[in-house]
Formats: structure tokens, sequence, C-alpha cells
């Protein structure tokens, strides 16, 4: 949302199953806002990727204030109740709600090139206050001056660690809270991340990149909650809508920066690009005038080298993507293997539909039909499928869908003009 000058920044609000980025500023100054909060996630070849917006870098994640996204990184994991919300549980219990699930989804999608690792500090921190003195409610924000919200929780946090922790030897920080400290996830979700900028000074280095989860998230695989978060702290921004008219549709669960909630679901490739998980050798760009072009594309979830995104630049800030899903150990309720189109605008907010996923079958029900709201339907259908051609005239781009191997792959023939 726009800031309003001369008022504080009070919240960027998300409405899926996890909170947005929220970043605060004091009143009177420009707010200082990560990359990701104002653009898509764009990717570095400069010939694919949709251009800088406004002058801005691309924020990727390697950009100062991000964490790392490839090699060995290290989470610190705190664990925190409140005098009104004793922890019920050890922390070893609430430790493993998330891990290893958590380190164990970021080496699957990375294609092993993300090694990451917790590191717990295995007692409850007691916070001072109860709980709702702290004000933590959706959308509540950092302030660095306020002197309760998450400022404070923040400070009270480093005090208990005191000279246990090392902070300089961590990427980012993951506060897991007792899940009896506020409503439960399926009435008010509270999980919220504060990336790219410092937090809080300690002796032994800055706390940044911070990931607070709060209750339990519902479904089979409730630890993808920390997951998006964490792809915060990594640079990506929210795809689903945070605006106050009627969500359009956007992702769906074609990503987990949209749905993080009911079965599992991967990263779009173009997020796999930004996070350097796929590699200029996987990556084609198709540059305007292109002639009718023939491409083989491997499924994203294959761990093999090939082609797995084909990325169209259409405008200034705009770009499709082309990538191929089918059904995977990140991705098992893939019920219609095929050929994914998106649209990605650097120029469009988080919150706002900075990726929209083309629908194959506009008007369908969708073929996966889960008794789950977080799972958009319409969607399920909405990959392209052999004989089915994409089509958009006004930037001179036409995918047709040649063939399906046993394998998985798709052969798509590519035509610009």
């Amino acid at each position: 949302m726009p800031h309003i000058p001369g008022r504080p920044r009070r919240a960027l609000v998300a409405v899926g199953g996890s909170l947005a980025l929220v970043i605060g500023s004091t009143p009177g100054t420009a707010p200082v806002l990560p990359h990701h909060l104002l653009r898509a996630a764009a990717a570095t070849d400069g010939a694919c990727a949709p251009a800088e917006h406004e002058g801005l870098s691309v924020g990727m994640p390697t950009s100062p204030g991000y964490s790392p996204t490839t090699g060995t990184i290290t989470a610190l994991t705190v664990f925190i109740d409140f005098p009104d919300a004793e922890a019920r549980g050890s922390t070893q219990e609430r430790y493993a709600e998330f891990f290893p699930a958590t380190s164990d989804y970021f080496r699957t999608s990375s294609y092993g090139l993300l090694d990451y690792r917790a590191e717990p500090v295995h007692r409850w921190l007691r916070m001072s206050q109860p709980f709702e003195a702290y004000g933590i409610d959706r959308g509540a924000g950092w302030h660095p001056d306020d002197p309760q919200g998450y400022n404070r929780l923040i400070e009270e946090i480093v005090a208990a660690l005191g000279e246990e922790v090392d902070h300089s030897a961590y990427d980012l920080v993951n506060v897991l809270a007792t899940p009896n400290a506020g409503p439960p996830a399926t009435e008010k979700v509270l999980s919220v991340s504060f990336p790219g900028r410092p937090l809080a000074e300690t002796p032994t280095g800055t706390l940044s990149n911070v990931s607070f989860i709060w209750s339990r998230q519902p479904g089979e695989s409730p630890h993808r909650v920390l997951v998006h978060e964490n792809g915060h702290a990594f640079g990506l921004p929210d795809l689903y809508w945070t605006g106050q008219d009627d969500a359009p549709l956007l992702a769906g669960h074609w990503d987990v920066m949209e749905q993080d909630w009911g079965p599992t679901n991967d990263f779009l490739a173009w997020h796999k690009w930004k996070l350097g998980w796929l590699t200029d050798a996987e990556v084609v760009c198709v540059p305007a005038g292109t002639g009718p072009t023939e491409y083989t594309l491997l499924p994203v979830a294959d761990p093999g080298t090939g082609v797995k995104l084909l990325a169209l630049r259409t405008g200034p800030s705009e770009a499709i993507a082309v990538e191929v899903r089918t059904p995977a150990e990140l991705d098992s309720v893939v019920c219609r293997p095929g050929v994914l189109v998106s649209r990605v605008d650097a120029a469009v907010p988080t919150g706002r539909g900075p990726v929209r996923v083309e629908d194959a079958t506009p008007g369908s029900a969708g073929c996966q039909t889960l008794p789950d709201p977080q799972v958009t339907a319409e969607l399920t259908d909405a990959p392209f499928v052999p004989g089915e051609t994409f089509t958009d005239d006004a930037a001179g781009v036409r995918v047709e869908v040649l063939a399906a191997d046993p394998d998985g792959s798709h052969r798509v023939r590519v035509t610009r003009w």
C-alpha cells in the first residue's frame, strides 16, 4: 500500500497462509522498504528479466541485508512463551513441527543447492508481559521506536539470549512462539517476517531477517508457513492479494509464496531462477522477433540438467515465464501436468499480483477440488497440454504445446513477433 507522508507506516498486510512482510518507518520519514516489497522477483539476465523499476536495484537475495540462498545457511531458532500463555510442551516438540521438514523442503526445491541448517536454543524464553500487552495482531508492524509490539519482543529476545548466542554466525532468525499464545491460525494468521534491514544491534552482530511463527497451520505440511516466511528473507514477494476488493486469480497453489496451507507445493521456476537454483544453462531467453523455435522443457521438479524455464521479456517491467509442472514430491496435487504460463510484472508491489498464472481452462472448476480454501481450485487445471496454445497478440507471443514425453518433459514451439 502507498505510504502517506507524515504518517507512520503501520503495515503491509497480507491475507493468505501467513502475513506479508511488515516494515515500519518513523512518522515524517520516507519508508525504508526491501526491494521485493516494491517489485516482483526479477531474475539476473537483463535480456530476459524485467528492467529495473524506478531506478531500484533488482534486490537479488545476495544483496546486503537478505539471506544467501545457496550453499550452507544457518538459522538461529528460538522459542518464546508468555506469563499468560506458558508453553504446554517442550521446545523439542515445537522444533519437530518444522524440522527437518523445512530443511528437506529447501534441499529438494533447490536441487541440493541450499543446505539449510537450523540451530535451536532449546529453552523457552519467557517474555516479560502477557501476550495481549504487546499488541500483536494481524498487520502489526515493526517500528524501531515502539515501546511495545515487535520491537519490544525483539529487544527482550536479544536480552534473554545474552551472550549465549553469536548473532554474527547466523543468516536468519526463526522465532517459534508457543502455539497457545494468540488465536488459532484458522481464526487469524499472525505469522510474519521482517527481512532486508537491521532490526537490532547486539554485542555480537546485527539481528536481521527475523520470522515469527504463531499458532499452528492446518493441513498435511504445516511446516510450509516457515518456508513461506523464510522465502521473504530470501527476497521473495507475497503472491496473494492484499487489496480490499475481491481477489483476482493470481498464482494459486503453484507457488508457496501465495498458498502455504494444505497440500505441499513448490516454487515457480521464476522464483527458482531468482534464488539461484536454476542455472543460466537451464533458462532460455527468447527475444522478440524470434521465429518459430522448438524447445524441450524438463519438469521443474526434475533434478537433472536441462531447460526448465523460458523467459520472454515483453516490456520494461514485464515478462512471460514458461515452465512444466508435473506431480512430484513438492507438487503432489498436480492433477493436470503440462506447460504453466505466468506473467511477471516487476512494477507491481507485493500483495497486488506481481505474478499471475494464465489459466488454460478459464471458467472451469479445476481438476483438484480439495476441501481446503487455500487451494485455488480454478487454477489447478491451469497448465496447457499437448494440442493447446497460449497466445498474446499484444505482446507478440505464441506458445504451442506439441507433445508430452514419458519422462514428463514437454516439447513446445515458441514464436515471437
